[in-house]
């Protein structure tokens, strides 16, 4: 910038009020006012496609396994529609010895808002993962889907019985629930999205388990990208700048 431009930029600061110097220092903000701040918004339209996929997998100590994967996609429907499809294992088929811890407490961990994830643990040897993923993209168009699996029905669960336990697949609070009661006291699992929370919950009370939850929220946004006439109409602009020594 030329020199007759800090000059009278200069001149502008000094005739400020003091009290304008403090519009420039930073201000805490109290928690009531971060309370009211949202992230990024999508304009209407934008979104053209959004998924939901949840799997639930209990593996005992002897190899047996019980669980399901379930998907919901909308895109021309307002009706979310979940397919369930389960699957189960034998395993090795050696007897597991009954569980014998105790967990006491963690009522309110059914009630929480937003995302509520909890492993409880009482035995040895266990492995536990609670994972909620995110994925955003852009598209031209919305992606073809195969649904695969039984349609969830508002009064029917879907069941699943194994050498690891039982399994339960139900519709609840407007959403779906995936619960794992594992065989021989070993434990429970239960994962849900219903009132617009996630609630992920793993409970052993025996040894060499292995339980996995997964959610994962899948969005499709359409891909506006302006074109090379509208990015010319931005630059036009700046080309004036040019002129004036900038």
């Amino acid at each position: 910038m030329k020199t007759h431009y800090w000059l009278i930029a200069a001149c502008l600061a000094g005739s400020l009020p003091a009290h304008a110097a403090s519009t420039f220092k930073p201000v805490e903000l109290k928690d009531s006012e971060m309370s009211q701040l949202r992230g990024r918004f999508v304009m209407p339209g934008r979104i053209i496609s959004f998924g939901i996929v949840m799997n639930s997998t209990w593996t005992s100590s002897n190899g047996g396994i019980v669980g399901a994967s379930t998907t919901m996609t909308m895109q021309n429907t307002v009706e979310p529609r979940f397919y369930v499809s389960t699957y189960s294992s034998a395993g090795s088929g050696a007897p597991v010895s009954a569980g014998t811890g105790s967990v006491t407490g963690g009522t309110g961990l059914t009630t929480g808002q937003g995302v509520t994830q909890s492993v409880r643990a009482a035995g040895d040897n266990n492995t536990a993962y609670n994972n909620v993923d995110i994925n955003v993209s852009e598209a031209n168009q919305a992606p073809v889907v195969n649904q695969q699996g039984v349609l969830l029905s508002a009064n029917t669960p879907i069941t699943q019985t194994s050498a690891a336990g039982n399994l339960t697949v139900s519709a609840t609070g407007g959403g779906v629930q995936v619960a794992i009661q594992a065989n021989n006291n070993q434990g429970s699992s239960l994962q849900q999205i219903a009132q617009g929370g996630v609630l992920q919950s793993t409970t052993l009370l025996g040894g060499g388990n292995s339980v996995n939850n997964l959610t994962q929220l899948n969005v499709v946004l359409r891909n506006n990208m302006p074109s090379s006439g509208a990015l010319d109409c931005n630059l036009s602009p700046l080309k004036g700048l040019r002129n004036m020594g900038y």
